[in-house]
């Protein structure tokens, strides 16, 4: 078992710009946890998918953070600021979609471009959910492109 300030100290020192360290804290407070700490998993996960340097990887740490927010309360989340956990499932398809297109897996990124979408009116009206409906908007301009007969 690990804290949320484990957690959370990981997650500044990646944000902070020390990428590997960062990705070595995280590593450890995945370690730490099991599959009963759902929220936990699933906010370690959402980070450690953006400090892979190897896009099959990235992938699959979206998609351990997505399964793992499947099993999340609702308030699970409450002690990182987020009360209403639903508010990060537009976030996890979003990033879960990119890394499918930038695979090359249309299909699989334009599943998860509409279902971010249609768990945008979870987001909040604020800076966090603008960012996360634009870049669903955009994400599902990117697949519309791969459609196009003149790419």
């Amino acid at each position: 078992m690990t804290t949320w300030e484990a957690i959370t100290t990981a997650v500044g020192i990646a944000l902070r710009g020390e990428r590997e360290r960062g990705r070595a804290e995280l590593l450890a407070c995945w370690s730490a946890t099991g599959e009963s700490e759902a929220g936990q998993r699933c906010v370690i996960a959402h980070y450690l998918a953006d400090l892979q340097s190897d896009l099959a990887d990235e992938v699959l740490w979206d998609q351990r953070a997505l399964d793992a927010y499947a099993r999340i309360h609702d308030a699970e989340l409450a002690p990182v600021g987020i009360d209403d956990a639903r508010g990060m499932a537009p976030s996890l398809h979003l990033n879960l979609g990119d890394g499918y297109l930038r695979q090359g897996r249309v299909a699989l990124a334009r599943e998860h471009a509409a279902a971010g979408r249609t768990l945008a009116d979870r987001l909040p009206d604020d800076g966090y959910g603008r960012l996360i409906r634009e870049g669903l908007d955009r994400l599902s301009a990117r697949v519309g492109q791969t459609d196009s007969p003149h790419r």
